[in-house]
């Protein structure tokens, strides 16, 4: 018989300033808020601790006080697992990898119960120095990061490009932001809760033409635990749980935007990478319900949407100002708020995309609860899309 993955509990913390400065007389300790979620965790999924046999972490920030984080944090929490116990890193896909090899130890039998967490501190590094971290991260020393280059300037190209091929307008990108805040009011851990305008988007400063303030993730600290079993343990619950029905990636094999002339707003890996998860689960495009995206810009949601399938290519700005992808449109996007209001914690932002995944299809998603959903998509992302890892989940309830 094969084994199949479910999701059987959640947690996480707001996203916002958690990080203290180094000279603040009272300091915020990243295993003290990871070891009060994985307790939160485990209650909300009905486990017994000694049930758990595999741990996979996010790897910390370089800026993360503690160092050898996973096996610190093991040691707080008196855990003794034979299964796996190991931090991965790739990036902004860092957190959608680690919950994708939490699911292996448990379909290769390593586990019946494994965690994937992690916790992200930056907001009390300066702007300069998180910068250059992320320009060395994102770009190539020897060409991009000399000339400047950052990742929201890749996503201006994109957006650029856009535009001059299907003569998208900067409002209707603003309608991605505006619709992000509005499912974020809704959302108790999202970063910005407020409500904006379309106007209010607009008015806003340029950050790289044509992207505004609000259409750029905000810099924000967060952290999220996600209880994963087999099949057997999940029905053995007795609560409503998720599947993971379907899995695909796909790396292009080049970095960030190819030195090879192409398309560079297809975004191919993700519709590589969906089109294996649709395929692995059975199930098109169309079936899908609620979307979580891996989506720093509102650019970003706009091409991921087109090349997972929920909108048709080159319609994607146009469908988010036609209110589509709201909570209560065709195909709800970023219920959560996305990245540009809930938060983008970048190494735990897809752990957050799951979270909320794991509470509309348990049902338990409140006033941003879309009715009767049964299958769920998140994206996690390597680079302006140069790879994606795609997940397709079902609710069982």
């Amino acid at each position: 018989m094969t084994r199949q993955v479910a999701i059987v509990g959640a947690s996480a913390i707001p996203v916002g300033r958690h990080q203290s400065a180094d000279d603040a007389a009272l300091q915020a300790l990243e295993h003290e808020i990871l070891g009060r979620l994985v307790v939160d965790a485990v209650q909300d999924a009905g486990v017994d601790k000694q049930d758990i046999q595999s741990l996979v972490f996010t790897l910390p920030r370089p800026y993360t006080r503690q160092k050898y984080f996973h096996t610190f944090l093991m040691g707080q929490l008196r855990l003794a697992c034979r299964g796996n116990v190991m931090e991965v890193m790739g990036n902004g896909m860092t957190a959608a990898l680690a919950f994708d090899q939490a699911c292996n130890d448990i379909l290769l039998g390593r586990a019946e119960v494994a965690l994937a967490l992690g916790i992200n501190m930056e907001s009390a590094v300066s702007a300069a120095e998180h910068m250059m971290s992320s320009m060395r991260t994102t770009g190539d020393v020897d060409f991009h990061t000399s000339a400047g280059f950052t990742p929201i300037a890749w996503y201006a190209m994109d957006a650029m490009r856009y535009m001059h091929e299907h003569g998208a307008t900067r409002a209707q990108f603003a309608a991605v932001a505006v619709k992000n805040r509005g499912h974020a009011a809704l959302n108790p851990v999202a970063q910005y809760r407020k409500p904006i305008t379309l106007d209010e988007v607009l008015a806003q400063r340029p950050i790289v033409e044509p992207l505004g303030l609000y259409d750029v993730p905000p810099r924000g600290d967060g952290a999220a635990c996600l209880v994963l079993a087999s099949e057997a343990v999940a029905k053995s619950l007795g609560r409503p749980y998720v599947l993971v029905r379907g899995r695909g990636f796909c790396h292009d094999g080049t970095h960030q935007i190819s030195d090879v002339p192409n398309d560079m707003i297809a975004f191919d890996a993700a519709r590589q990478a969906a089109g294996a998860a649709y395929a692995q689960a059975g199930i098109a495009a169309a079936d899908i319900d609620v979307a979580e995206l891996y989506a720093p810009c509102t650019i970003v949601e706009v091409l991921v949407s087109e090349a997972v399938g929920l909108v048709e290519r080159g319609r994607g700005a146009q469908a988010a100002a036609e209110g589509q992808t709201r909570l209560g449109g065709r195909i709800p996007i970023s219920t959560s708020g996305g990245l540009t209001s809930r938060g983008h914690p970048a190494y735990v932002t897809s752990l957050y995309n799951y979270v909320e995944l794991a509470e509309q299809l348990r049902g338990r998603a409140g006033e941003r609860q879309v009715r009767d959903a049964r299958f769920g998509l998140a994206t996690g992302e390597l680079g302006n899309y140069n790879a994606a890892l795609v997940h397709v989940l079902e609710a069982v309830r």
